[in-house]
């Protein structure tokens, strides 16, 4: 049976960033993926989203998360998780706090063939990171 793609949405994030199955990045993404963030666009397909899973699982190992679909077209779904964890490791250059952290990520995901082919993504990790730092 057919998911729909919030479902898909849904079930990806359960998937990989929660029981970090990183076996099944290929169920849900396109080989050649292409995530637009702020300031760049990450490209790489598999390998970028295996990367991206590995290192908010090391650095947040308990995280949850929480989606709301928001819009829904054709091929497009936009989105936003909230994202709860205890920063235990270093991420992206913000020394690990041990506190807990609660985030939220804005995503608009295109898919092809039932799998998300390109996000575009803003996130307010960083400021909670540096929130979390002055506590």
């Amino acid at each position: 049976m057919k998911r729909s793609l919030a479902s898909t949405i849904e079930h990806a994030n359960a998937a990989l960033l929660v029981d970090g199955r990183l076996d099944a990045v290929g169920e849900y993404f396109t080989p050649d993926y292409v995530a637009h963030l702020t300031n760049r666009d990450l490209k790489g397909g598999h390998t970028a989203v295996r990367t991206f899973v590995r290192a908010v699982r090391r650095s947040f190992p308990d995280v949850r998360v929480d989606v709301d679909i928001l819009l829904k077209s054709r091929d497009r779904v936009a989105w936003q998780r909230t994202l709860r964890a205890v920063h235990r490791e270093d991420y992206m250059g913000f020394p690990a706090t041990g506190r807990r952290i609660v985030w939220r990520d804005m995503i608009t995901s295109r898919f092809r063939d039932g799998r998300i082919a390109e996000e575009w993504a803003i996130s307010d990790l960083a400021e909670q990171l540096l929130r979390a730092r002055k506590r």
